[in-house]
């Protein structure tokens, strides 16, 4: 199977993220969105990334519908078997996939004021899954399952601000923190994105032009720096 995106898309992390953890092979390909080759926008009903394409070559698109069919199709399926506790997952994970642009644009802010209500926003989200997180490292105890994929997006870029700039977008709320520790100890973080992703994101979410990039700037002495392809419409083509 391949996967078809580009490389700092947090819908396409949610994917690969699914795969490294279930042990499944697969190769991906990443394009550059503001030259869409022809194959992939026939390919993409809506033209957005990522896509699957399967190995007899159906195309699938939208995030929240790929991970469903690689989690029923490969390996053993960590979804919960009782159609109710699927469908309150599925929720939950829909809650943080919603979240993945509100996120990229509160990286982006260009002011104190505009971060904070960005936090804010996200903040809201984090506090109603504070609230279902019990004791063990993951969202269901001790067993990873969807929603701790589905979440892992928001987990990972948050810990890479918090590294670069010192600002914690999950500080006020403990169960996430300790669940974001748990999540990024699996390694699959890291095994879910380019060699080059935070070089990548650390170009577009810390440059000089955003409020974080300042405080990174100040934290460190340096900018951060380095090649991007993402620019600010980017945003809106992958889902």
């Amino acid at each position: 199977m391949k996967i078809v995106s580009f490389k700092t898309c947090p819908f396409v992390q949610r994917v690969t993220a699914l795969l490294e953890a279930k042990h499944v092979p697969y190769d991906i390909e990443y394009i550059d969105l503001s030259k869409k080759p022809a194959w992939f926008l026939e390919a993409s009903p809506n033209g957005q990334v990522p896509i699957l394409i399967t190995d007899d070559d159906q195309v699938l698109f939208e995030s929240d519908a790929i991970a469903e069919y690689l989690d029923e199709t490969t390996g053993t399926p960590i979804s919960a078997h009782d159609p109710v506790k699927k469908a309150q997952d599925r929720a939950w994970s829909y809650l943080a996939s919603k979240h993945y642009l509100p996120q990229c644009s509160a990286q982006r802010s260009t002011d104190e004021q505009t971060l904070e209500e960005g936090r804010a926003t996200l903040g809201t989200a984090f506090a109603k899954i504070e609230t279902q997180l019990g004791e063990g490292p993951y969202f269901n105890g001790d067993t990873l399952g969807m929603v701790d994929i589905a979440w892992l997006p928001l987990l990972h870029r948050a810990a890479i601000i918090e590294r670069y700039t010192d600002f914690d977008f999950l500080g006020a709320f403990p169960k996430v923190k300790r669940w974001q520790e748990a999540m990024l100890a699996t390694g699959i973080a890291e095994k879910s994105v380019a060699e080059d992703f935070e070089s990548r994101f650390t170009a577009f979410y810390l440059a000089d032009t955003t409020y974080l990039g300042q405080l990174a700037k100040k934290q460190s002495g340096t900018p951060c720096c380095g090649p991007t392809e993402c620019r600010e419409e980017d945003l809106a083509c992958c889902a």
